[in-house]
């Protein structure tokens, strides 16, 4: 049975329901792909956490090696040694100096943690009594919230105990991530040593004949490589630099747990802004309980400022330039995404690079931008 061609409308209407379906499946085919690599990530993090750890060491120090070799003309095997002896140094002299500090805050603020609660739950309680809300809303909280926030806030410390004492049976695991751990300087070695054969001969071992279609996927992954480098060995420099100085900041304004704060600041702000919210959060806090002023309040925020001010328009630019080329907002979605589907911070970090990727692959074959191998074009820059 012949059946009459569609009308216009008709035909506008068949090719937008295909095009929503096209979008639904590649969009499905994107979820199933991100859970796929989530449990994937899971099941072989004692492999894949060292290998990554040492990849990430060697963005970093990669430069520092090829300084040596190419400017002071020293053999590549011994720089990477006197990389390595230099590192040795810099970490013993951490162990002498700053490690001490984040033990002795670390065991006095887990000390203090059920004493704060307290001072906390009674500054908010009065908080509330003098605020518009009245003496309702105080008795309210003292008798629901103030009580559930004080219990949960006192049962941290033995839940956390309670969860290493329970993963310990887990032997095997533990034993893995140990091995894995102990085999990081060794990975780190090799993947400096190798750096030349790696970036020359990567190509020869995907699974594609000589083509041009070859030659476009050596492209994309080359823009994608960059694009990851850079925003792992800025964004760690990044993060140092301002831990370092919320840690002296917040030591000036007299806050207690500065040290552990700046420590846990280098950590967490590897995670742009999500990071810095964060650590913001936990100094209001503190600062809330020690001294319960405005005064201090006003330091932190104030510290927080400055730090801001000088990521955003000094050392940041410098280290990082444009070159990952994402929105502030969409970088926090992604970090709360890929926290979700991949699990923890890992997963938040992994979500960064690959949305860059993924907006390297929409400026080549969606919007049309010309992408070449490095960084900034790959990045697209605005």
């Amino acid at each position: 049975m012949n059946f009459p061609p569609p009308s216009e409308k008709q035909a506008q209407v068949i090719w937008f329901s295909a095009t929503i379906l096209a979008v639904a499946v590649v969009l499905a085919a994107l979820g199933a792909s991100f859970w796929a690599l989530g449990l994937l990530l899971n099941k072989l993090a004692s492999v894949v956490l060292p290998l990554a750890i040492a990849a990430i060491i060697a963005c970093l120090l990669d430069p520092v090696v090829d300084f040596f070799q190419q400017r002071l003309h020293v053999p590549r095997i011994r720089a990477i040694l006197m990389v390595f002896f230099i590192g040795l140094a810099i970490v013993v002299l951490m162990l002498g100096t700053v490690v001490p500090q984040l033990v002795v805050q670390t065991d006095e603020l887990v000390q203090n943690v059920p004493q704060y609660s307290e001072k906390f739950r009674t500054q908010f309680s009065d908080w509330l009594a003098s605020s518009p809300l009245g003496q309702k809303a105080k008795e309210a909280w003292d008798k629901e919230i103030g009580e559930k926030v004080q219990a949960a806030l006192r049962e941290t410390v033995p839940l956390v105990s309670n969860w290493m004492i329970d993963h310990l049976g887990s032997v095997t695991s533990w034993l893995g991530y140990a091995v894995g751990l102990a085999l990081v300087p060794v990975y780190l070695f090799y993947f400096l040593l190798e750096k030349s054969g790696i970036q020359t001969n990567w190509t020869d071992f995907l699974p594609v004949r000589e083509s041009k279609a070859k030659e476009e996927l050596i492209i994309v992954l080359t823009s994608i490589n960059e694009s990851i480098i850079v925003f792992f060995r800025g964004q760690i420099l990044v993060s140092m630099c301002s831990g370092t100085l919320l840690g002296i900041g917040l030591s000036i304004a007299g806050l207690n747990y500065a040290i552990l704060l700046g420590a846990l600041a280098v950590v967490i702000c590897i995670l742009p802004y999500v990071g810095a919210i964060i650590t913001f959060c936990l100094a209001m806090i503190l600062a809330g309980v020690q001294y319960g002023d405005g005064n201090h309040f006003l330091a932190v925020f104030g510290i927080f400022a400055l730090v801001q001010v000088a990521e955003g328009l000094g050392y940041s630019p410098r280290i990082l330039g444009n070159r990952v080329g994402l929105h502030p907002l969409t970088i926090i979605i992604c970090v709360m995404v890929g926290a979700k589907l991949l699990g923890g911070i890992l997963g938040g970090l992994l979500a960064i690079p690959l949305t860059a990727a993924g907006r390297t692959l929409m400026f080549r074959y969606v919007w049309k931008q010309p992408v070449g191998a490095g960084a900034d074009e790959a990045a697209g820059d605005k």
